[in-house]
Protein backbone atom coordinates (compact mmCIF):
# COMPACT_ATOMS: atom_id res chain seq x y z
CA UNK A 1 0.00 0.00 0.00
CA UNK A 2 1.55 3.51 -0.84
CA UNK A 3 2.26 5.83 2.18
CA UNK A 4 0.40 8.85 1.26
CA UNK A 5 2.08 11.93 1.03
CA UNK A 6 0.10 14.15 3.04
CA UNK A 7 -2.24 12.65 5.98
CA UNK A 8 -4.47 14.26 8.50
CA UNK A 9 -7.21 13.53 10.64
CA UNK A 10 -9.47 15.48 12.83
CA UNK A 11 -6.69 18.27 12.94
CA UNK A 12 -7.79 21.20 14.83
CA UNK A 13 -6.06 24.89 15.69
CA UNK A 14 -6.81 27.00 17.83
CA UNK A 15 -5.22 30.22 19.25
CA UNK A 16 -6.72 31.37 22.81
CA UNK A 17 -10.76 30.76 22.60
CA UNK A 18 -10.55 31.31 18.65
CA UNK A 19 -10.51 28.23 16.78
CA UNK A 20 -8.82 28.66 13.25
CA UNK A 21 -9.55 25.14 11.92
CA UNK A 22 -11.66 22.37 12.67
CA UNK A 23 -11.63 18.80 11.91
CA UNK A 24 -10.02 18.29 9.22
CA UNK A 25 -9.71 15.19 7.72
CA UNK A 26 -7.41 14.67 4.06
CA UNK A 27 -5.29 11.94 2.45
CA UNK A 28 -3.24 12.89 -0.59
CA UNK A 29 -1.54 9.74 -2.73
CA UNK A 30 1.69 10.86 -4.50
CA UNK A 31 1.24 12.58 -7.55
CA UNK A 32 -1.58 14.39 -7.23
CA UNK A 33 -1.33 18.51 -7.31
CA UNK A 34 -3.92 19.68 -4.99
CA UNK A 35 -5.73 23.19 -5.31
CA UNK A 36 -6.50 24.79 -2.18
CA UNK A 37 -9.12 27.56 -2.22
CA UNK A 38 -10.91 29.96 0.58
CA UNK A 39 -11.81 33.50 1.00
CA UNK A 40 -9.01 35.50 3.05
CA UNK A 41 -8.61 34.63 6.64
CA UNK A 42 -10.40 31.11 5.90
CA UNK A 43 -7.57 29.28 7.34
CA UNK A 44 -4.83 27.79 4.22
CA UNK A 45 -2.25 29.26 5.33
CA UNK A 46 -2.88 27.96 9.14
CA UNK A 47 -3.33 24.77 7.39
CA UNK A 48 -0.23 24.59 5.64
CA UNK A 49 1.81 25.49 8.48
CA UNK A 50 0.06 22.44 10.70
CA UNK A 51 0.63 20.32 7.67
CA UNK A 52 4.12 21.38 7.32
CA UNK A 53 5.27 21.37 10.86
CA UNK A 54 5.59 24.98 11.52
CA UNK A 55 2.89 25.05 14.20
CA UNK A 56 1.55 22.39 16.11
CA UNK A 57 -1.96 21.21 16.02
CA UNK A 58 -4.03 21.67 19.13
CA UNK A 59 -6.34 18.58 18.00
CA UNK A 60 -5.77 15.30 15.80
CA UNK A 61 -2.69 15.30 13.77
CA UNK A 62 -1.27 14.99 10.23
CA UNK A 63 1.75 13.14 9.03
CA UNK A 64 4.12 13.93 5.65
CA UNK A 65 5.23 10.02 3.82
CA UNK A 66 4.43 8.42 7.01
CA UNK A 67 5.93 10.97 9.84
CA UNK A 68 4.38 13.20 12.05
CA UNK A 69 4.01 16.62 10.76
CA UNK A 70 5.65 18.27 14.28
CA UNK A 71 8.51 15.94 14.30
CA UNK A 72 10.00 15.44 11.00
CA UNK A 73 13.03 13.47 10.65
CA UNK A 74 15.78 15.03 8.64
CA UNK A 75 15.40 12.65 5.52
CA UNK A 76 11.53 13.54 4.97
CA UNK A 77 12.23 17.50 5.34
CA UNK A 78 14.52 17.21 2.27
CA UNK A 79 12.18 16.26 0.22
CA UNK A 80 9.78 19.03 0.79
CA UNK A 81 9.81 22.48 -1.18
CA UNK A 82 8.07 25.40 0.27
CA UNK A 83 7.15 28.91 -1.14
CA UNK A 84 5.77 30.78 1.51
CA UNK A 85 3.26 33.83 1.06
CA UNK A 86 5.91 35.99 2.59
CA UNK A 87 9.36 35.39 0.86
CA UNK A 88 12.17 34.90 3.50
CA UNK A 89 14.91 36.33 1.09
CA UNK A 90 17.50 37.83 2.00
CA UNK A 91 17.70 41.47 0.92
CA UNK A 92 21.53 42.12 0.62
CA UNK A 93 21.87 39.00 -1.26
CA UNK A 94 21.75 38.75 -5.47
CA UNK A 95 19.82 36.28 -7.03
CA UNK A 96 22.52 34.35 -7.71
CA UNK A 97 23.94 34.33 -4.14
CA UNK A 98 20.67 33.20 -2.83
CA UNK A 99 20.55 30.08 -5.20
CA UNK A 100 24.78 28.85 -5.16
CA UNK A 101 23.78 29.49 -0.90
CA UNK A 102 20.98 27.34 -1.20
CA UNK A 103 22.50 24.38 -3.89
CA UNK A 104 25.26 24.31 -1.28
CA UNK A 105 23.22 23.40 1.53
CA UNK A 106 20.85 21.36 -0.24
CA UNK A 107 23.59 18.25 -1.21
CA UNK A 108 21.28 17.54 -4.67
CA UNK A 109 20.63 20.11 -7.24
CA UNK A 110 19.25 19.97 -10.82
CA UNK A 111 21.58 22.85 -12.07
CA UNK A 112 19.78 22.26 -15.62
CA UNK A 113 16.61 22.60 -14.66
CA UNK A 114 16.87 26.13 -12.51
CA UNK A 115 18.89 27.45 -15.45
CA UNK A 116 16.04 27.11 -17.92
CA UNK A 117 12.99 28.01 -15.26
CA UNK A 118 15.90 31.22 -14.61
CA UNK A 119 15.54 32.02 -18.04
CA UNK A 120 11.81 31.38 -18.84
CA UNK A 121 10.87 33.74 -16.26
CA UNK A 122 13.40 36.09 -16.65
CA UNK A 123 14.24 36.31 -13.12
CA UNK A 124 17.52 39.02 -12.64
CA UNK A 125 20.65 37.23 -11.23
CA UNK A 126 23.02 40.03 -10.18
CA UNK A 127 20.07 42.57 -8.45
CA UNK A 128 19.97 42.40 -4.60
CA UNK A 129 16.55 40.95 -3.30
CA UNK A 130 16.31 43.88 -1.73
CA UNK A 131 15.63 45.83 -5.43
CA UNK A 132 13.47 42.93 -6.70
CA UNK A 133 9.62 43.23 -7.66
CA UNK A 134 7.36 41.26 -5.85
CA UNK A 135 6.89 38.28 -8.88
CA UNK A 136 10.71 38.28 -9.33
CA UNK A 137 10.71 37.43 -5.22
CA UNK A 138 7.97 34.87 -5.53
CA UNK A 139 9.55 33.67 -8.83
CA UNK A 140 13.09 33.50 -6.83
CA UNK A 141 11.75 31.93 -3.77
CA UNK A 142 10.29 29.40 -6.14
CA UNK A 143 13.35 28.39 -7.54
CA UNK A 144 14.61 27.64 -4.37
CA UNK A 145 11.99 25.21 -3.18
CA UNK A 146 12.70 23.64 -6.98
CA UNK A 147 16.04 23.08 -7.01
CA UNK A 148 16.40 19.91 -5.25
CA UNK A 149 13.61 18.25 -6.85
CA UNK A 150 10.64 18.06 -3.95
CA UNK A 151 8.56 14.99 -4.08
CA UNK A 152 6.49 17.36 -2.00
CA UNK A 153 6.00 21.07 -3.00
CA UNK A 154 4.30 23.30 -1.26
CA UNK A 155 2.84 27.18 -2.42
CA UNK A 156 1.01 29.42 -0.90
CA UNK A 157 -0.35 32.24 -3.32
CA UNK A 158 2.69 32.04 -5.37
CA UNK A 159 1.56 33.81 -8.30
CA UNK A 160 -0.13 36.59 -6.35
CA UNK A 161 2.10 39.61 -7.13
CA UNK A 162 2.42 38.05 -10.94
CA UNK A 163 0.86 39.83 -13.73
CA UNK A 164 -1.64 37.84 -16.03
CA UNK A 165 1.47 36.90 -18.72
CA UNK A 166 3.62 35.40 -16.09
CA UNK A 167 0.77 33.28 -14.31
CA UNK A 168 -0.18 31.37 -16.99
CA UNK A 169 3.88 30.93 -17.83
CA UNK A 170 4.60 29.92 -14.64
CA UNK A 171 1.38 27.63 -14.65
CA UNK A 172 2.55 25.66 -17.54
CA UNK A 173 5.99 25.24 -16.23
CA UNK A 174 4.05 24.26 -12.81
CA UNK A 175 2.64 21.33 -15.24
CA UNK A 176 5.19 20.30 -15.95
CA UNK A 177 7.08 19.96 -13.23
CA UNK A 178 3.82 18.24 -11.63
CA UNK A 179 3.90 15.52 -14.13
CA UNK A 180 6.33 13.46 -12.21
CA UNK A 181 4.14 10.58 -10.82
CA UNK A 182 6.09 10.83 -7.89
CA UNK A 183 5.70 14.53 -7.15
CA UNK A 184 3.02 16.06 -5.20
CA UNK A 185 1.75 19.76 -4.88
CA UNK A 186 -0.26 21.47 -2.93
CA UNK A 187 -0.97 25.06 -4.32
CA UNK A 188 -2.76 27.32 -2.09
CA UNK A 189 -4.34 30.52 -4.37
CA UNK A 190 -6.72 33.19 -3.99
CA UNK A 191 -6.98 33.19 -8.17
CA UNK A 192 -9.52 30.04 -8.43
CA UNK A 193 -9.07 30.41 -12.49
CA UNK A 194 -5.72 29.30 -12.16
CA UNK A 195 -6.67 25.97 -10.87
CA UNK A 196 -8.61 24.64 -13.16
CA UNK A 197 -5.28 23.83 -15.38
CA UNK A 198 -3.17 22.73 -13.20
CA UNK A 199 -5.13 20.84 -10.28
CA UNK A 200 -6.53 17.59 -10.12
CA UNK A 201 -7.80 17.39 -6.51
CA UNK A 202 -9.57 20.59 -4.70
CA UNK A 203 -9.86 20.99 -1.06
CA UNK A 204 -12.36 24.12 -0.65
CA UNK A 205 -11.42 25.99 3.02
CA UNK A 206 -14.47 27.68 4.78
CA UNK A 207 -14.19 29.13 8.26
CA UNK A 208 -11.32 26.85 9.15
CA UNK A 209 -13.07 23.96 7.73
CA UNK A 210 -12.76 22.04 4.36
CA UNK A 211 -16.49 22.18 2.51
CA UNK A 212 -15.13 20.23 -0.15
CA UNK A 213 -12.03 17.88 -0.30
CA UNK A 214 -11.88 15.32 -3.51
CA UNK A 215 -11.34 14.70 -7.45
CA UNK A 216 -12.08 18.60 -9.39
CA UNK A 217 -13.88 16.14 -11.68
CA UNK A 218 -16.01 14.65 -8.90
CA UNK A 219 -16.78 18.26 -7.55
CA UNK A 220 -17.93 19.34 -10.65
CA UNK A 221 -20.32 16.16 -11.10
CA UNK A 222 -21.41 17.05 -7.72
CA UNK A 223 -22.05 20.33 -7.86
CA UNK A 224 -24.86 21.37 -10.86
CA UNK A 225 -27.37 24.21 -11.55
CA UNK A 226 -31.05 23.56 -12.43
CA UNK A 227 -32.85 25.38 -14.44
CA UNK A 228 -36.48 24.46 -14.19
CA UNK A 229 -39.25 25.23 -16.29
CA UNK A 230 -42.78 23.99 -14.78
CA UNK A 231 -45.99 23.87 -16.36
CA UNK A 232 -47.85 25.48 -13.55
CA UNK A 233 -46.58 27.25 -10.11
CA UNK A 234 -44.06 25.41 -8.61
CA UNK A 235 -44.54 24.73 -4.82
CA UNK A 236 -43.07 26.58 -2.06
CA UNK A 237 -41.04 23.54 -0.99
CA UNK A 238 -38.84 22.06 -3.92
CA UNK A 239 -38.30 18.12 -3.48
CA UNK A 240 -34.59 19.18 -3.63
CA UNK A 241 -31.77 17.85 -1.68
CA UNK A 242 -28.15 19.26 -1.25
CA UNK A 243 -29.35 23.04 -1.90
CA UNK A 244 -26.84 25.65 -1.73
CA UNK A 245 -28.71 28.51 -3.29
CA UNK A 246 -32.42 28.72 -4.67
CA UNK A 247 -33.98 31.46 -6.84
CA UNK A 248 -38.43 30.61 -7.49
CA UNK A 249 -40.52 32.91 -9.65
CA UNK A 250 -44.34 30.96 -10.02
CA UNK A 251 -42.99 28.66 -12.82
CA UNK A 252 -39.69 28.97 -13.18
CA UNK A 253 -36.71 27.99 -10.79
CA UNK A 254 -32.99 28.03 -10.08
CA UNK A 255 -31.14 25.93 -8.14
CA UNK A 256 -27.65 25.14 -7.06
CA UNK A 257 -27.81 21.51 -5.60
CA UNK A 258 -24.52 19.16 -4.11
CA UNK A 259 -24.38 16.13 -4.28
CA UNK A 260 -26.52 15.61 -7.58
CA UNK A 261 -27.67 12.45 -8.92
CA UNK A 262 -27.97 12.47 -12.61
CA UNK A 263 -30.49 9.45 -12.09
CA UNK A 264 -33.44 11.36 -10.23
CA UNK A 265 -33.27 13.62 -13.18
CA UNK A 266 -36.60 11.72 -14.87
CA UNK A 267 -38.71 11.40 -11.45
CA UNK A 268 -37.55 14.91 -10.65
CA UNK A 269 -39.33 16.07 -14.05
CA UNK A 270 -42.54 14.07 -13.62
CA UNK A 271 -43.02 15.13 -10.06
CA UNK A 272 -42.61 18.80 -10.67
CA UNK A 273 -44.30 18.57 -14.15
CA UNK A 274 -41.42 20.82 -15.37
CA UNK A 275 -38.17 20.81 -18.24
CA UNK A 276 -35.06 20.90 -16.20
CA UNK A 277 -31.73 21.64 -18.43
CA UNK A 278 -28.63 20.76 -15.45
CA UNK A 279 -25.81 23.34 -16.15
CA UNK A 280 -22.31 22.02 -15.03
CA UNK A 281 -20.33 24.74 -13.45
CA UNK A 282 -16.87 26.48 -13.38
CA UNK A 283 -14.28 26.18 -10.39
CA UNK A 284 -15.09 30.05 -10.09
CA UNK A 285 -18.98 29.53 -10.06
CA UNK A 286 -18.98 26.46 -7.74
CA UNK A 287 -16.08 28.47 -4.95
CA UNK A 288 -18.87 31.35 -5.06
CA UNK A 289 -21.81 28.87 -4.24
CA UNK A 290 -19.84 27.36 -1.45
CA UNK A 291 -19.43 30.66 -0.05
CA UNK A 292 -23.21 31.96 -0.67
Amino acid sequence: MTTPAVYARNLGKSLGSKTILRDICVEVTPGSVVGIIGKNGAGKTTLLDVLLGFSPPSTGGSQLFGADSFQLPANVKSRIGFVPQQDELVNSMTGRQHLALTAALSGRWNHALITRLRQAWEVPMDRIAQQLSGGERQKLSTLLALGHEPDLLVLDEPVAALDPVSRRQFLQQLLEIASDSRRTVLFSTHIVSDLERVADQIWIVRAGQLAWAGALDDLKESVVRLHISARQPLPLALPLAGVLSLRTADQRATAVVSHWDADVLPQLCKALNADIDVEPLGLEDLFVEFHA
